[in-house]
């Protein structure tokens, strides 16, 4: 059997086991395209989660890092450290993503805010500190590789009572504010 399509100026004459073999084709590329969209929209969502971690008197929730522009040798990394006891301290931090982890804050100097750096960050017993954009941060000096947005950054943090506790840091776009 024989069939004749119009595509365009032209008149296309088809077997009928060519057009099935074509809408086959047709089909196949047709999931091909859905299976890789759902991948790739799957994965790129996974890093933008952030992971939480937990000790017996601490829980950190909502962590993030900013996405480091071009020319820029630093980063920072934010989150929300909730004491479930006793107060504690953290006291530093340590990531394969920089040479010098340092923790800073930013105060207000004649008018302008400027970052400082500061021993220790209190996490005051039963209450909650926030690291977060022109506030206490972990600041990534001398990156060893560009923060790239939907990617992830390990981090290590040290307290003074619970020790060093680890999380994975989702890097969002450059500005963001949580």
């Amino acid at each position: 059997m024989t069939i004749v399509k119009e595509v365009g100026f032209f008149c296309v004459i088809f077997e009928l086991k060519t057009l099935r073999l074509w809408n086959r084709i047709m089909i196949m590329k047709r999931r091909a395209f859905t299976i890789i969209a759902v991948t790739t929209l799957i994965f790129n969502a996974i890093p933008t989660v952030a992971q939480d971690a937990k000790t017996v008197n601490l829980e950190i929730t909502g962590a993030f890092a900013r996405a480091s522009p071009k020319m820029v040798s630093a980063g920072a990394g934010f989150m929300t450290i909730r004491s479930l006891g006793d107060s504690d301290r953290l006291i530093g931090f340590s990531s394969p993503a920089c040479t010098q982890p340092e923790l800073h804050t930013h105060v207000h100097d004649n008018g302008m805010m400027r970052m400082r750096q500061v021993d220790a960050v209190d996490i005051p017993a039963g209450g909650v500190t926030k690291l977060e954009p022109g506030g206490f941060h972990l600041m990534f000096i001398g990156l060893t590789g560009k923060l790239v947005e939907g990617e992830t950054v390990d981090v290590t943090l040290t307290f003074e009572k619970a020790g060093m506790v680890s999380i994975t840091l989702p890097i969002k776009k450059s500005g963001a504010m949580n």
